[in-house]
């Protein structure tokens, strides 16, 4: 609960310098209308330095191992997007300043689309639209193609991936309400991953955003002595706008993920009907009004209750259940309403998912997480299975849920934005592991934390918020006596009185001295 100085992705060095040199070439375009802008030149300028390192080393052998710098094969074997010559970075940034740079990247755009099947339709292709000035458009180019030597002088290692995933969450802060519903902070993606652990096996996310829980996921495997590829991806995304961001931002990690043919409603088009995931990690839309639920009342994913057609949040709970494999476990982002209401159908749905000893672990977020949205929020861990797991070290966990009130943590990064620190995820993640994991040390802390039974939360009416359970924090006792305690007090409070009585003589006689006595 310690603050603590390590960053964990927001407030980085050279990311923040590229971002203020490039927002400065925005000019009178929004920010929505410029994300699509940079976040496609960044894309270009990556998957061209990574064909572009190839095919320096295949020409650096060629003449003794007998490989052709310009043959396709080399680089579909080593999972490297195929650039074509005209969409090389070189030849871009060397046009970067003629009138026609916008036409230049366009042919790029579609040309490297063309070469490369899996990102046919994905690329944006109106760099040449007369309402993007061309001037700026050139200065950006020339901008984005020295982030390597920013990089280099801060010693960042994939830094055009660093990049992207900055620029995704400034963009989010830029248009506020009206956008970024694609973007989930990274605090909150990190501390997901961090709870589930999902070392190996098969990750979804119906409501996938930008991809950002997958970016997590993977490096959370690689930092834990796993491969990329360990897990394998899977996700969908309604916004056709957001998916080609998602495909951008995986391309750019190389994660091979399946997001489907093209973007649609996880509700009324599920792409991925017969998945049964290890893992689930979301962020659904809050409170959805307008998902069409009059429309599925029979559907089969509402096991446990029709979900009301005001209000997708308990559809999307029952969709993750749906797609939880016997023993996968599923975390996912909820408004905090979604934890004691009982209108229409909602009650009675929590209720029956509370008595098939499904909830794993509730906990409580602080304000102020989100760039688009003030609504507080909550994390619900659900599982099919609560048996003990000795693959993954699990010990028997049934009738039992922890619940976990963080609404103190975390730091005001600025004036209406909280972040949790590296020790805040590492607390909480911590608890839920003590508490899961076969000989975890775990004691409940008052005001914190609880491990409750099934008894409990029956009696508090299947109430899932954190602080009915947690109660309040113990206070340590000085040693003061309370007389003693309260002599002091009443010292200074008589004090206060005086030096009051002191400041209003002194202001009546300024505004005297101005005529404006009584």
């Amino acid at each position: 609960m310690a603050d603590n100085k390590k960053n964990n992705g927001a407030t980085l060095g050279f990311e923040n310098k590229l971002w203020e040199m490039a927002d400065k070439m925005r000019g009178h375009m929004d920010a929505g209308e410029y994300k699509h802008v940079a976040l496609g030149l960044i894309f270009l300028k990556y998957i061209s330095d990574a064909f572009q390192t190839k095919h320096d080393a295949l020409k650096a052998t060629a003449e003794t191992d007998y490989t052709d710098p310009e043959d396709r094969d080399e680089y579909a074997a080593a999972n490297i997007f195929w650039v074509p010559k005209e969409a090389r970075w070189q030849k871009i940034q060397s046009e970067a300043r003629q009138p026609t740079i916008g036409k230049i990247i366009d042919d790029a755009m579609a040309a490297i689309e063309k070469e490369n099947p899996t990102l046919k339709g994905v690329l944006p292709k109106d760099y040449s639209r007369p309402a993007l000035d061309k001037h700026r458009l050139g200065e950006l180019v020339d901008i984005i193609g020295n982030v390597d030597l920013q990089a280099r002088k801060s010693g960042v290692k994939d830094p055009l991936g660093r990049v992207y995933e900055y620029f995704l969450g400034r963009f989010a802060a830029a248009e506020g309400k009206g956008g970024g519903e694609f973007y989930t902070p990274q605090c909150v993606v990190q501390l997901l991953v961090k709870m589930i652990e999902p070392y190996k096996g098969r990750v979804f996310d119906p409501c996938c955003g930008s991809g950002g829980m997958f970016v997590q996921s993977e490096r959370f495997v690689e930092e834990h002595g796993g491969r990329l590829g360990d897990i394998a991806v899977y996700g969908q995304e309604s916004n056709p706008t957001t998916w080609k961001l998602a495909k951008m931002n995986l391309a750019i990690r190389g994660i091979d993920a399946n997001l489907g043919p093209h973007q649609a409603d996880s509700f009324h088009n599920d792409l991925h009907k017969d998945l049964k995931a290890d893992f689930i990690l979301a962020n659904p839309p809050f409170n959805m009004s307008d998902w069409g639920g009059q429309r599925l009342k029979e559907d089969v994913r509402w096991k446990f209750g029709v979900p009301p057609a005001n209000n997708a949040n308990y559809a999307w709970i029952q969709h993750f259940i749906h797609h939880l494999a016997p023993t996968g476990i599923a975390g996912f982002v909820m408004a905090n309403g979604s934890m004691s209401t009982s209108t229409n159908s909602e009650g009675t749905i929590r209720q029956a998912i509370i008595e098939a000893d499904m909830v794993d672990c509730m906990v409580a977020m602080p304000g102020q997480l989100f760039y688009t949205t003030q609504i507080p929020v909550c994390l619900w861990f659900v599982t099919r299975s609560k048996k003990a797991d000795k693959k993954r070290g699990h010990r028997n966990r049934q009738g039992e849920t922890l619940f976990i009130d963080a609404r103190r943590m975390g730091t005001l990064v600025d004036r209406v934005h909280r972040e949790l620190s590296e020790d805040d995820l590492n607390t909480i993640a911590g608890v839920y592991h003590q508490w899961r994991n076969e000989g975890g040390k775990y004691e409940n802390k008052a005001g914190w934390w609880k491990s409750a039974s099934l008894d409990d939360i029956k009696g508090n009416g299947y109430v899932l918020t954190p602080g009915r359970y947690v109660g309040a924090e113990e206070i340590e006792d000085d040693g003061v006596p309370f007389e003693e305690k309260m002599s002091v007090l009443s010292a200074e409070l008589y004090a206060q009185f005086a030096k009051s009585k002191q400041l209003e003589s002194t202001i009546r006689k300024n505004l005297e001295a101005l005529g404006y006595g009584e």
